[in-house]
């Protein structure tokens, strides 16, 4: 099996996520970000890893998102500001799994991601502000070491090599 993992990451937070899972990963894989990420129809195991963008993956992973493959096995992992749990996270998690249409989504991870000052500045300057922000401080420092302890328990639970 050939596996690829691809993410877009703004702060490094889904970089961390994405490196967890390629360095998990058995066999031939490759890691690169979207922006540079070769054809998925060459891989029968794709990982992609996106952070959140006013409740939707970030333009580019919806692109990436679009070329995936009925026959292919997917992962789907995200990074936000807001709760785990929390309508922000689990709609674009749902937005993620319709844009891989027809693909064979395997499983979803996500987690906070620690949101900058600048970011949280612009955010707090809205009117009204977005509801992530109000969890925002609690992102700080995410994600940690459990974070990416749990994003690779996904793929053991699914006994992806």
């Amino acid at each position: 099996m050939k596996s690829l993992v691809v993410y877009s990451s703004k702060s490094g937070n889904t970089r961390k996520l994405a490196e967890a899972v390629y360095a998990y990963l058995h066999g031939e894989k490759d890691i690169a970000a979207i922006a540079d990420a070769p054809d998925p129809a060459e891989y029968s195991f794709v990982a992609a890893g996106f952070w959140v963008k006013a409740g939707q993956p970030d333009p580019d992973s919806q692109a990436f998102l679009a070329k995936l493959h009925k026959e292919q096995d997917v992962y789907l992992f995200a990074s936000h500001g807001a709760a785990v749990g929390s309508a922000q996270a689990e709609e674009a998690m749902k937005k993620a799994r319709e844009l891989a249409g027809h693909a064979h989504v395997r499983a979803t991870f996500s987690c906070p991601g620690e949101v900058d000052a600048q970011t949280m500045a612009a955010a707090a300057a809205k009117t009204p502000p977005p509801a992530w922000l109000a969890d925002a401080p609690a992102a700080k420092g995410h994600p940690d070491a459990h974070d990416l302890k749990m994003v690779v328990r996904m793929l053991e639970e699914l006994d992806i090599p």
